[in-house]
């Protein structure tokens, strides 16, 4: 690895989230490429520090690669200044674009706690096995989404499991396919929930939507599963979710007002709300969401495609002309610079991290701490809605009604037309193919800006040996990328290695081990 993941407890309570310490209280640092096996992991309060600094690193992560990486690829969302990764131009040499560095520290967080946090309950007299086995579970969610989001973006790559400890442990690996990583990826996710120990809620709101609960596991089993095509699985871990009774379950928010939806991201933390990257501008938590996607600021980089606007726009006419409440339309997942001019803007940006929590009031830099969503409950029902129709081909009748009543809960939780109804004689001559598009349609809409697009774009293009890698991956970049030339998107498109990113040269340089995706080549 190009940083060899070196282990260092390094956590500055002004930038750890999560921290149960106050700003007085510091840990020691010790010496890089040192791992203080013995001096340091005596409490249990040292392991719960550790698993903050995971969620520390993911953090950190947010706008320099969760954005880009799942957003720019498709086009949907684009950047105004350019961009290589929306232009699928990224070389080996561009180490900031193509960097997986991060995701190995949030990994080798993972490891060293599921390494040593059982030694902890050997040495700490009041680290109680529930406690232990809990932050257990959050080590294996953190370790199984960081290698998620490197299967989707590389594909293949170094499988670590043991923590760098020290310079005796070698850096120099191989990388591993995808198989074997989604499959250590699923495991860790069995683990986590088989220890009985994940919690469905903490002690605080933010913590219960900020760290890994049973909901969070549950959420991205059934995201893995159906990156897997492991139909059945999706649908069961999406229903673990949907089907749960208690207090403490996150629910779908169905009451059809702005003010109800727009509570998911200002102020955040909802009850529909499963998993989400926490900010506090309290405690100097902030964040760049709300100048990246402005229409104002002049480091304003982030708009929405002319095809999402065209969309986004129909929606918003249909309300008008109803007169319904926009729920998700304009002040909602959108909005242009001359709201009174709408129809025949051009360019439109995404207010979920703008807007305060009146109508079409934006933050003020004093609030810029909006969090970034992983999960909710709207996207479960999707991910529900869509194994559902591949679990059975899109033969099976009640699958697809109960696919059509996941979409059409959501559309009539925004006023919309329901325009395809949930009716088994209306839906017998709908092929998988149609059913599918309308899910993709509510996915495009409903989570635009929350890092979706590209990654259900190559899902529904690669599954079943690309079956359907035109409609779904190519012609849908065509239609909303505007970021490179027709003929370059169709040919990078149509070669799967494109699909992911280079291996950055300076891990190339460091691990002899490696192998270029050979698109790079």
């Amino acid at each position: 690895m190009k940083k060899k993941l070196k282990y260092i407890i390094l956590i500055v309570c002004s930038g750890v989230m999560l921290s149960t310490t106050s700003c007085k209280d510091w840990l020691e640092i010790y010496p890089e490429n040192t791992q203080p096996s013995i001096t340091f992991w005596q409490t249990k309060e040292e392991v719960e520090s550790v698993i903050t600094s995971g969620y520390y690193y993911l953090r950190g992560m947010v706008e320099s690669y969760l954005i880009p990486w799942g957003e720019l690829r498709a086009g949907c969302v684009y950047s105004r200044t350019g961009n290589k990764i929306g232009q699928f131009q990224v070389k080996s040499t561009d180490t900031k674009l193509c960097n997986w560095a991060e995701l190995y520290k949030i990994i080798n967080v993972a490891n060293t706690v599921l390494k040593n946090a059982p030694k902890v309950l050997e040495r700490d007299d009041t680290y109680e096995e529930a406690v232990m086995k809990s932050h257990m579970t959050e080590a294996y969610f953190l370790r199984a989404l960081a290698y998620f989001y490197i299967v989707r973006n590389w594909r293949d790559a170094p499988l670590i499991t043991e923590p760098y400890e020290d310079d005796t442990y070698s850096t120099k690996i191989a990388k591993s396919s995808e198989a074997e990583i989604v499959a250590q990826i699923r495991e860790d996710i069995r683990q986590a929930l088989a220890t009985g120990a994940a919690k469905e809620s903490f002690e605080t709101i933010w913590e219960t939507k900020g760290r890994a609960t049973k909901w969070a596991l549950y959420a991205l089993g059934a995201d893995v599963a159906l990156w897997a095509e492991d139909y059945e699985a999706a649908v069961t871990y999406c229903d673990a979710i949907l089907n749960a009774a208690g207090s403490n379950a996150p629910r779908f928010m169905s009451t059809p007002t702005h003010s109800s939806w727009f509570s998911m991201f200002n102020p955040g933390n909802s009850n529909e709300s499963i998993f989400e990257i926490q900010y506090n501008y309290e405690e100097d938590q902030v964040n760049n969401l709300p100048k990246l996607f402005d229409d104002v600021h002049a480091d304003g980089t982030y708009a929405i495609s002319a095809g999402l606007l065209r969309e986004f726009r129909e929606e918003y006419n249909y309300t008008q002309m109803e007169l319904k409440e926009a729920v998700r339309t304009m002040y909602g997942g959108f909005f242009v610079t001359d709201p009174l001019a709408y129809e025949s803007a051009t360019v439109g940006y995404v207010w979920k991290y703008c807007g305060s929590q009146s109508l079409s009031d934006k933050r003020t830099i004093s609030y810029y701490d909006p969090n970034y969503i992983i999960y909710r409950v709207a996207d479960v029902m999707l991910m529900k809605a869509e194994a559902l129709i591949l679990r059975s081909a899109g033969e099976n009748i009640d699958d697809k009604v109960a696919a059509m009543s996941l979409i059409n809960e959501i559309r009539t939780r925004s006023n919309l037309e329901i325009q395809h109804e949930a009716d088994a004689d209306i839906l017998e001559s709908y092929d998988e193919e149609t059913m599918l598009t309308l899910v993709l349609y509510e996915r495009n809409i409903e989570l635009v800006g929350e890092g979706k697009a590209w990654y259900d774009f190559l899902r529904f293009g690669r599954r079943n040996g690309g079956k359907y890698k035109t409609s779904f991956l190519i012609d849908n970049v065509l239609k909303y990328n505007e970021q490179a030339g027709e003929s370059w998107l169709r040919t990078v498109l149509n070669n799967e290695n494109a699909h992911f990113l280079p291996i950055s040269k300076d891990e190339l340089d460091a691990n002899s081990l490696l192998i270029q995706n050979p698109y790079y080549n």
